[in-house]
């Protein structure tokens, strides 16, 4: 079949790009953090840490941690985060501009400084059964903004840089995008303020699930 208009490969980050977690996932550092016995990051530490794999993000919350208490504090996140993470839901709008993506026979994808395990648990839910066609862990491949997760998922779909847009809420989804070759965009809804985005050239900042769909079916 041929493949429509710029992108064949729409890659999304997870966690505040698609899933509305950023809240949740700031306090679990935090809760995780004092748990070892650290000072309590601020919201603003703790939230510039999302999307990077875990154990980088968590010790660069907490530099006064020592590595050897970096597997406790690695445990003590997850055992927050598994407490609250029914808590969290799709944006809302996210679930009707996939199906359209996918009714337009692009392929999408999952980029995620989340665990394989975490990810399969949400991936798993009846709304989202046969949704994405791949997907890449912080856990099995390198974290971001590395772009080895979006080079393997190129390779899994026989896709060229120029075709594939990476769309995430970080400095670190867009820094990957740049670092692989491919475009991007940020939305500014989730973890890291739009302003950080500039210099890394995102095609678009979307302020709503709304606008992202929008632009996507116009430029997609």
């Amino acid at each position: 079949m041929t493949r429509p208009r710029q992108f064949d490969l729409i890659c999304f980050d997870w966690d505040g790009t698609l899933f509305d977690s950023t809240a949740i996932i700031v306090r679990c550092i935090q809760q995780a953090v004092v748990d070892v016995g650290g000072a309590m990051p601020s919201a603003d530490a703790a939230s510039y840490v999302i999307g990077m794999a875990l154990t980088p993000a968590l010790a660069r919350a907490a530099p006064d941690v020592p590595p050897e208490r970096y597997p406790e504090l690695g445990a003590r996140y997850r055992h927050h985060y598994l407490a609250q993470q029914h808590d969290i839901s799709l944006f809302d709008g996210v679930l009707p501009m996939l199906a359209e993506l996918k009714g337009r026979h692009h392929w999408l994808a999952v980029a995620t400084g989340k665990s394989r395990r975490g990810l399969n648990d949400v991936l798993a839910t009846r709304e989202l059964q046969g949704v994405f066609d791949g997907s890449r862990t912080a856990d099995e491949t390198a974290g971001k903004p590395d772009p080895l997760m979006l080079h393997e998922l190129m390779r899994e779909f026989g896709t060229e840089p120029e075709r594939t847009l990476m769309i995430g809420d970080t400095t670190h989804d867009l820094e990957m995008a740049r670092n692989a070759g491919c475009a991007s965009v940020g939305v500014s809804y989730g973890a890291h303020p739009h302003e950080s985005f500039g210099a890394l050239n995102p095609r678009l900042v979307a302020h709503s699930v709304p606008e992202l769909h929008d632009w996507l079916n116009a430029h997609a």
